[in-house]
């Protein structure tokens, strides 16, 4: 059985150029653990893949319960280079937001 991850956590998103920063954190304290299990870089890549995404790094941050996800190039060539409507990383918390995850076992 899976879920959507906007169930259990909620995402910011920003962009500068070409890379996107996506801030994902918990609504449970409870939940951190699980959050770290089902968010690996490789998972987040495959779900950005369509993008162009070529790597992505994963900054952990503990003490808020939450994590930094920074993908390059999955801007399509950033705000003013991308030939689509929207450039901007903002709308892209919304896609890993729909990932699909095993419910924690708490």
């Amino acid at each position: 059985m899976s879920e959507l991850l906007h169930r259990y956590a909620h995402a910011r998103a920003g962009d500068k150029g070409d890379r996107l920063s996506l801030g994902v954190f918990v609504y449970q304290d409870a939940h951190y653990s699980w959050l770290v299990e089902q968010l690996s870089e490789s998972s987040v890549a495959a779900l950005f893949e369509h993008r162009g995404v070529s790597h992505v790094t994963r900054y952990l941050l503990p003490h808020l319960n939450g994590m930094n996800l920074v993908l390059d190039n999955a801007l399509q060539g950033g705000v003013n280079g991308a030939l689509n409507l929207d450039g901007h990383g903002k709308t892209l918390s919304a896609l890993l937001l729909s990932m699909k995850v095993t419910p924690p076992q708490i």
